[in-house]
């Protein structure tokens, strides 16, 4: 699978006709989806449309577009819906002192008008909602919280939103939803979607939970062949990822490495999509309960079974009783164990990625015990070849905010990596330029600039929407390297030919 895609204008500043026109044509693509189009990710004033570039062509694409665009009819109209809140925000008070309002003021201006829903992301189910009263227009806060708390709902500049879950935010805080916006254990998982039409309520009531996690592995399989011991790092059980949920801020989720991903389910006979398990740094201990073939590719360790290595890239047998550990080997960052027959999980948006930002799956955990899914045999011994991890220039191809002054900062030395998860890696090294553009979607691989001149390499589990240049974006290619990468380690760019 190789992702890529563009983005299609609509206006230059938010514009409510240009908008409609927007969900219109996102209602009428996805009524009628094209095989091979992955992801339509609506933002304010664009449409990015991704796309499996193995399965369909650009060209492809942009026929079906137009075809849409001539036929589509105007958008069905959205929900109208009421959302309380209690207005107790930490920066209610401060609103009121910036704005020369009261803070009954504030909380009027902010509950009078129906608010439409633009667009959804940065976290799953955040709502962006506006046109805000312009008295309330202020701009976000110059430090952004580390934590924001589930619920809470705040403002900055023309926009208001919720925030669903914990997280980093630098918007004002001037109340709490009393209803939940996401929930993956509920029926209807995200309460708002763009299109829709909300009024806030003011209210008195207790803050709901935190939307609780999703479970995707049974407790207990049918075909059990591995316990964990000892969990290592961080062990989540990974496939191909989510596909269409960008338009709802779900990540996609899936293998950060999908090359070696994709290895270890072909030594084993698996779909290269199956289920497997993705490994940080250091593997779990793993208990033998029944015969099973695996195979271990990747980087940053190598397995041992019994504590005799073994070598990887190939498939081997474990059998009942065995005990199978990983050595670190400081070289690469993550590694991939798939078992013949694919790992029992359950779905949630199709896919049986874990996504710890969206509270779908967890983690392996002790005494978590894991499946095959369809038991079958499969050869032990067979082998293929795995290329070696050697410093390498990574390709940048132009992004959405191309500038020949950005791509040419980014080449002229080399970046190193700060610190880096499944979101993505923050680089540090020569300042590029950038800025705050109006929120759009975020296209994996894409190098997204602080507003201190700094990258930061968005992957699998970004936020789906953002407020930042992106003057470039990875090779599709090189993001396998990119996700071996270890904090301290190095990183030259050099444009694409």
């Amino acid at each position: 699978m190789t992702l890529t895609g563009f983005y299609l204008p609509f206006s230059e500043q938010l514009d409510l006709e240009a908008n409609a026109r927007l969900r219109g044509l996102v209602q009428a693509l996805l009524a009628d989806l094209l095989p091979g189009v992955t992801d339509l990710v609506p933002g304010y004033v664009n449409l990015y449309l991704e796309y499996d570039a193995e399965r369909v062509s650009r060209a492809q694409v942009e026929r079906w577009v137009q075809q849409h665009l001539k036929e589509s009819p105007g958008p069905q109209p959205g929900r109208q819906v009421e959302i309380p809140v209690r207005y107790d925000g930490p920066d209610l008070p401060w609103v009121a002192q910036e704005t020369g309002l009261s803070v009954e003021e504030v909380v009027r201006l902010h509950s009078t008008p129906v608010y439409r829903v633009f667009a959804t992301g940065f976290t799953p189910g955040f709502p962006f909602l506006g046109p805000l009263a312009e008295p309330l227009c202020l701009p976000r806060r110059r430090s952004p919280r580390a934590l924001v708390p589930a619920h809470a709902v705040a403002i900055a500049g023309n926009q208001t939103g919720i925030y669903p879950l914990p997280s980093p935010g630098g918007w004002h805080l001037i109340g709490t939803a009393l209803t939940q916006v996401y929930n993956p254990q509920r029926e209807r998982v995200f309460l708002l979607e763009a299109g829709d039409q909300v009024r806030f309520v003011p209210a008195q009531g207790s803050t709901p939970e935190v939307p609780p996690v999703r479970p995707l592995l049974p407790g207990e399989p049918l075909h059990p062949v591995l316990r964990v011991e000892e969990p290592g790092l961080l062990d989540l059980v990974m496939d191909g990822g989510r596909q269409m949920a960008g338009r709802f801020g779900l990540a996609a989720s899936g293998a950060l490495d999908a090359r070696s991903a994709g290895l270890a389910n072909r030594l084993v006979g698996n779909p290269a999509q199956a289920p497997l398990l993705e490994f940080t740094l250091r593997g779990p201990v793993l208990s033998v309960l029944s015969p099973v073939v695996v195979a271990f590719a990747g980087y940053g360790m190598l397995p041992l079974i019994n504590d005799e290595p073994v070598m990887g890239a190939q498939s081997f047998a474990l059998r009942k009783g065995d005990w199978l550990c990983f050595r670190p080997t400081g070289e690469g960052a993550r590694g991939y164990l798939a078992l013949a027959g694919g790992i029992e999980s359950e779905r949630f948006w199709g896919s049986a990625s874990t996504d710890l930002k969206g509270r779908v799956g967890r983690a392996l955990q002790p005494g978590d015990v894991l499946g095959v899914a369809v038991p079958r045999g499969a050869r032990a011994g067979f082998a293929l070849s795995q290329p070696a991890l050697m410093p390498r220039r990574v390709r940048l191809l132009p992004g959405p905010q191309y500038t020949p002054e950005a791509l040419q900062a980014l080449c002229a030395a080399p970046y190193e990596l700060v610190s880096g998860d499944r979101m993505g890696l923050r680089l540090a090294g020569p300042e590029v330029p950038g800025g705050e553009l109006i929120s759009e979607a975020t296209p994996l691989g894409a190098v997204q600039i602080t507003t201190q001149g700094q990258p930061i390499v968005l992957l699998n589990d970004r936020g789906r929407i953002g407020g930042y240049a992106k003057p470039a974006r990875v090779h599709p290619a090189d993001l396998p390297w990119l996700a071996q990468l270890r904090p301290g380690q190095k990183v030259w760019f050099a444009r694409a030919k």
